[in-house]
């Protein structure tokens, strides 16, 4: 599931001890569009507006996308409450359903670094059209497939197509704002994930009513409705999708000075250019490979989310068909969106990522709980929305978390691949995590997705507190960032967040 903020820190004034480091960090979050660090000629109101005129054009479209992303992946969950399974002869003792789910997996996780990659050397307003073209397609053949191999290529093929967006459209968020902008924009675009959710057993509980048109099943006009969507929006898309700021026709010259300023204030001159030795820094850093973890401990909860809710709140016994079943998992996820975008916008006030994480994750473990310890229906139900809530807004945070502490464009390109694409290796997990056998309660699945939440928390404690005294040590060893000219940065811009006017988000 498939990119995360600019990176720098040399535009703030470092104090010397760790607590003051903290502190101003948050300070300077806060204060983010002073006319200290503006442009001549670009007072805070004037900066806001323009940030205001690039959130409008860009966010809510790129949403739109992921949400279509997400709701072509998992909308084999919805089918599976229709007769998918029946029609298709999948033998649920041999697993074959959950072969369809992972095998989206590895090919999903294969298409991401590379597709980074080609979204730096080519136009974005090509590549992520293509690509939606591609995977709208593949949805719409899954609503044709008559068997078990069928369903299984083409659902590979998917995860090839799709495996580009969600990495693409995060490091092309980096692209245009700020580090410190970056947490709320990501918050927004992925809450279209909650949306998909959703949007999705709204919609499938519509569909399901065309069986029988042409002959089809309910779950085939699912996948053939979603996808020829998919395939529409994908058109408008070549036509509407911005490339970088420095060619943004909606922008005047102005404006595309000014993003281009802010930007390189924020990098620090950070290199920028496309060269492989910043691809094997990427696989060389150990703080990446942290993060790595940390995200399959978060995807594979999300994944089992997304694929699995309909039929566990089917198993609840408090549905009364599976059409209430996909119903019932709408509220959840209306909550889950409201936590992502709320958190999203506080982490940018107070410039952290860690300790929302760390306080998401336990929410996610107590709805774990709830869903192992009680029989009790209701409980469990009010599990499911902790869980949501606990898991989804991690996604965004992990990413701009991650992103905001690479040095460097590419490198953080590739970074943020990584860091995605293990994190969806989760979903190769969760597929096999609940399975039929273990209805209602489904221990080793909640077992498993409470192992990988402690996992991913207790690295996130590491990952905080280690952060902090690096950027303690800096501040102690290195004179500030403000303090540094443009030839010193210069001198250093090969060495991305290792450079000594480099300070981490925590």
């Amino acid at each position: 599931m498939g990119a995360a903020a600019e990176v720098s820190g040399a535009d703030r004034d470092i104090p010397t001890t760790e607590s003051d480091s903290v502190t101003n960090e948050k300070a300077v979050f806060k204060n983010t569009d002073s006319d200290a660090v503006e442009s001549a000629g670009w007072d805070e109101t004037a900066t806001k507006k323009l940030i205001r005129k690039i959130d409008v054009t860009l966010i809510p479209f790129l949403a739109l996308l992921y949400l279509l992303s997400f709701l072509d992946r998992t909308n084999i969950g919805n089918a599976r409450l229709d007769t998918l399974e029946r029609d298709l002869k999948l033998d649920s003792a041999r697993l074959q359903y959950n072969d369809a789910l992972a095998i989206f997996f590895p090919f999903y996780v294969a298409a991401e670094v590379p597709s980074n990659m080609a979204m730096k050397r080519f136009r974005p307003s090509i590549w992520i059209p293509s690509i939606m073209v591609a995977w709208g397609i593949c949805t719409t053949l899954m609503g044709i497939v008559h068997n078990y191999a069928g369903l299984m290529a083409v659902r590979a093929v998917l995860g090839i197509a799709e495996g580009g967006l969600f990495p693409g459209i995060t490091y092309y968020i980096t692209m245009w704002y700020r580090r410190h902008e970056c947490g709320l924009r990501m918050a927004i675009f992925f809450s279209a994930a909650t949306a998909a959710g959703a949007f999705g057993g709204l919609l499938a509980r519509g569909i399901v009513e065309m069986r029988g048109v042409g002959g089809l099943s309910g779950w085939q006009w699912i996948f053939i409705l979603e996808g020829i969507l998919t395939v529409i929006i994908a058109i408008v898309a070549y036509f509407v999708m911005q490339d970088y700021p420095s060619t943004a026709k909606f922008l005047t010259e102005e404006e595309r000075a000014e993003v281009s300023a802010r930007l390189k204030r924020d990098r620090s001159s950070l290199a920028d250019e496309f060269d492989m030795k910043y691809f094997w820094a990427a696989l060389k850093d150990w703080k990446i490979w942290v993060h790595m973890f940390i995200t399959i401990g978060v995807y594979t909860g999300l994944y089992s989310y997304s694929l699995f809710l309909p039929t566990i709140i089917n198993d609840l016994g408090t549905a009364t068909s599976p059409e209430m079943a996909q119903l019932m998992t709408v509220p959840p996820y209306i909550v889950a969106c409201l936590f992502c975008i709320g958190a999203g916008w506080h982490a940018d006030r107070r410039g952290e990522r860690g300790i929302y994480m760390i306080g998401f994750m336990i929410m996610a473990i107590v709805g774990l709980i709830c869903l192992i310890a009680t029989p009790n229906a209701g409980v469990r139900y009010f599990g499911c929305f902790l869980l949501a809530s606990g898991i989804y807004p991690n996604v965004p945070q992990g990413v701009a978390w991650n992103g905001n502490n690479i040095g460097g464009s590419l490198k953080r390109g590739v970074g943020i691949a990584m860091h995605v694409g293990f994190g969806n290796l989760g979903g190769t997990i969760s597929a096999y995590l609940f399975l039929t056998k273990d209805r209602p309660r489904y221990y080793p699945g909640f077992g498993t997705l409470l192992a990988c939440q402690v996992m991913a928390a207790t690295l996130s404690i590491f990952m905080t507190i280690y952060l902090r005294r690096e950027n303690a040590r800096r501040d102690r060893e290195y004179k500030p960032p403000s303090e540094y000219t443009e030839e010193e940065r210069v001198a250093e811009r090969e060495k991305g967040d290792n450079a000594s006017f480099f300070r981490y988000t925590i």
